[in-house]
């Protein structure tokens, strides 16, 4: 048999925002798709039209376009496989689950919600199966006349799959090898239901992904267990020589105790368990996003890809290209990832530093100008070169460094007892005389003679230049103060200066 292009998919439901968990899915399924020169197909999976959020879909793929994650067809794209949406595809499942029980391997059941429960009180940890099966209502026990007259009269009923007991189920794993389960612990699942004329996940999942030719399953572990229901329905329709391989994931872990990720560790510890901030559209809560905390998507793909994965060497930061040749799917944990959330935040910073000072500057602008402040460019793409190496965030320039931009209206106390003495004033004085006489007030032009000022009056260096930052900052921080004080420029310097000397005295 010709070997096929490698297919793979990201088929999200739309019942609220993308979990960070669900993006590391997509990564890597991208990745993956990219290395083998094959596709990647966008697929919204619908069926549960109780849980359908309103613009659930539009924030999935906004957060895709955001990460720079693209998709080859599907929803949005187009390509020669749809409709991408399986609330669209109706028509297509009925004709699967027709075929199911013409050939003996499907049937219909009517039990009542009211039934169901009253077995379960009957029976513990009772399942529908080949032990319960014949004691239901279904059209197994029923007379053909019986069942297909209360299909003519409209009554409800589901589709479920007839799982013979006593088979060893053979699921080949990319990650974890060989997996083999007992038919006996499976139940006979749901795979239609006439109330809302759709199927279930599995059932659509499965005629989906043979229609759709997908030829690697690469999802979340949480879906291992369904895993051999899927390769049953395989064989039942007899598709076993196009049955995708399949890849489960490692979960995401929390980040501190037992479990997995959820949206209240988030909470609780203060990070986004979100691509893009999310409006609950019932609730009316607000949750937050990578995008709106400040995080760069190219930060926030390189995160995730080393969540579960690692290539094997020292390296940390990578491009999507590099990503892209080094991964491989076969190398992915079987345990849990930790998702140490400390670690995105430092990748932040690893990518503020390798952007140029113009694209921070660029960002950084919008803040200057918000907080009422007109400077050149240039001016901004100044101050991003002295300080972008002391924050993680661009939105944390503006409180460490607006004293470039606007002066200090008062001195913090705890700074101005430990750093103005009783001579600093004087001295302030003399020093506004020095720099008065500097023509070249760049580093290099006032650096060399106000320490020669300082030698030749026998004046203690740290003292001068601590009084000398809190006269120009108002507080303990900043670059060296040369840089300050020729960013500022003479005018500006000596203005400060002169406003803390008769302030702190």
């Amino acid at each position: 048999m010709a070997e096929r292009k490698v297919r793979v998919r990201f088929a999200p439901s739309p019942t609220g925002a993308l979990h960070i968990g669900g993006v590391r899915t997509a990564l890597y399924n991208y990745l993956f798709a990219r290395q083998h020169g094959g596709e990647f197909v966008f697929r919204i999976e619908d069926t549960d039209s109780h849980r359908f959020v309103p613009g659930a879909e539009e924030y999935i793929i906004e957060s895709f376009r955001w990460l720079g994650i693209k998709f080859d067809e599907g929803v949005g794209i187009g390509g020669e496989h749809g409709p991408y949406r399986q609330s669209e595809r109706r028509e297509i499942y009925k004709e699967y689950v027709k075929m199911l029980i013409d050939n003996g391997k499907a049937y219909y059941a009517f039990d009542t919600p009211e039934q169901l429960e009253a077995k379960r009180q009957e029976i513990k940890n009772f399942q529908y199966d080949a032990s319960t099966r014949m004691q239901m209502t279904n059209s197994l026990t029923l007379p053909r006349e019986e069942w297909e007259k209360r299909i003519a009269d409209g009554e409800q009923y589901v589709v479920r799959f007839l799982i013979e007991p006593g088979q060893e189920i053979h699921v080949h794993d990319l990650i974890r090898g060989e997996v083999v389960i007992k038919s006996d612990i499976l139940d006979d699942k749901v795979l239609y239901k006439s109330a809302d004329e759709l199927p279930t996940y599995h059932l659509a999942n499965i005629v989906d992904d043979h229609l759709m030719e997908i030829t690697h399953v690469i999802r979340g572990e949480e879906w291992l267990p369904s895993a051999p229901l899927h390769v049953l329905l395989y064989k039942a329709f007899g598709w076993e020589d196009t049955m995708p391989q399949f890849a489960h994931l490692p979960l995401l872990l929390k980040p501190e105790g037992k479990g997995k990720l959820s949206k209240r560790d988030g909470d609780r510890l203060g990070f986004p368990v979100f691509p893009l901030e999310w409006h609950d559209p019932k609730s009316g809560e607000v949750s937050r996003g990578y995008r709106e905390s400040g995080y760069f998507p190219e930060a926030v793909i390189n995160f995730l890809a080393l969540l579960g994965w690692n290539p094997g060497t020292e390296q940390e930061i990578f491009s999507l290209d590099e990503l892209v040749k080094l991964f491989d799917i076969t190398k992915c944990s079987k345990s849990g990832a930790r998702f140490d959330y400390q670690k995105g935040v430092w990748f932040n910073h690893e990518y503020i530093l390798r952007k140029s000072n113009e694209e921070i500057a660029k960002l950084f602008a919008p803040i200057v100008a918000n907080n009422g402040v007109e400077e050149p460019f240039e001016r901004v793409e100044k101050v991003v070169e002295m300080m972008k190496d002391r924050v993680n965030f661009v939105s944390e320039l503006w409180p460490l460094c607006s004293f470039f931009f606007i002066p200090p209206m008062e001195y913090d106390e705890k700074t101005a007892k430990k750093r103005w003495k009783e001579y600093s004033a004087q001295q302030m004085t003399e020093l506004c005389e020095v720099l008065e006489g500097i023509e070249d007030f760049s580093i290099e032009g006032q650096e060399p003679i106000v320490k020669a000022w300082v030698e030749s009056k026998e004046y203690k260096l740290g003292d001068v230049m601590n009084a000398f930052r809190l006269a120009l900052v108002g507080i303990g921080k900043g670059p060296g103060m040369f840089d300050i004080s020729a960013f500022l420029g003479k005018e500006e310097t000596l203005r400060r200066l002169r406003k803390a000397i008769e302030v702190l005295k």
